[in-house]
């Protein structure tokens, strides 16, 4: 996906930095007219106030229509979230589920929603919280109807900030990041990874699994790489030592021959490889 230009819809969870606010706007609208034709409830979250929210989108004729049935729903992000503090990533994963069940009861087909959540993440503090709710949300969504474009302005926060949200999500925008930890639905799994663990993650993987903070079951953590491509010998002694630290073991399930061969030549315990399915 471009850095410039609307995010595909294909996605559940998209983590999309812009450069220009208007980048951000214009390509919300698809996205959320994509929820209007799937019966959806819509949410759009951005700072300003109501009126200027609901003008944003209403020049689209798609939403439009939806605004007037009522399916469309703007909140400044100041009463979305608990700015100028760090967020419960507990609390408001809460919030969105109750959201999501009151659109199911409501008649609609789950919740869509486009949110500039910039301002949450300016000190290291709210980065860490939300980094860390961005992964606890993606499990929820990974299982129930929610869909989520997330938008962070790349011009303030920089592309390393934005890159340790970015792999915390299943899709983002063109080289955000070389890898994505995300939720799915499989219970057996406590995550699934894709994409390069390579020199260039070296910085940001052991961080992605320490936010994720992935829960062991059955004694192991499981992680449903079928869609790794590459991981090096750095990227498997992040595993080994995060395991460690958690006195269990990481199951790696994916389709690649290497990470076995290069586990028997470090010795690595606490991390075992399976085939993916």
């Amino acid at each position: 996906m471009p850095t410039h230009g609307p995010p595909p819809a294909a996605f559940d969870h998209v983590c999309w930095g812009y450069r220009d606010v208007g980048e951000f706007v214009t390509g919300a609208r698809d996205f959320l007219a994509d929820g209007v034709a799937a019966g959806e409830r819509i949410l759009y979250v951005a700072s300003g106030d109501e009126t200027a929210l609901a003008g944003q989108l209403r020049v689209d004729a798609r939403l439009d229509e939806a605004f007037r049935r009522g399916a469309v729903q703007v909140v400044p992000v100041e009463a979305a979230y608990r700015t100028g503090t760090a967020v419960d990533p507990v609390t408001q994963v809460e919030r969105y589920a109750a959201a999501t069940a009151e659109a199911l009861a409501a008649g609609y087909t789950g919740l869509r929603v486009a949110a500039d959540v910039t301002s949450l993440v300016r000190t290291p503090a709210q980065l860490d919280a939300f980094a860390r709710y961005e992964h606890r949300v993606d499990h929820f969504m990974a299982a129930h109807p929610m869909s989520a474009l997330c938008g962070y302005d790349l011009e303030e926060l920089g592309e390393d900030v934005v890159a340790q949200l970015a792999c915390l999500h299943p899709a983002a925008h063109a080289g955000a990041t070389p890898f994505h930890l995300h939720g799915h639905g499989r219970p057996e799994s406590s995550a699934a990874l894709a994409g390069d663990v390579d020199p260039a993650a070296r910085r940001l993987w052991p961080l992605a699994l320490e936010r994720a903070d992935l829960r062991a079951a059955g004694g192991t953590i499981a992680i449903d790489a079928a869609g790794l491509t590459f991981i090096d010998h750095r990227g498997l002694l992040a595993v080994a030592a995060y395991a460690d630290r958690r006195d269990t073991t990481v199951t790696l399930r994916t389709r690649l021959a290497g990470p076995a061969r290069l586990l028997e030549l470090l010795d690595l315990s606490s991390v075992r490889v399976e085939a993916a399915w």
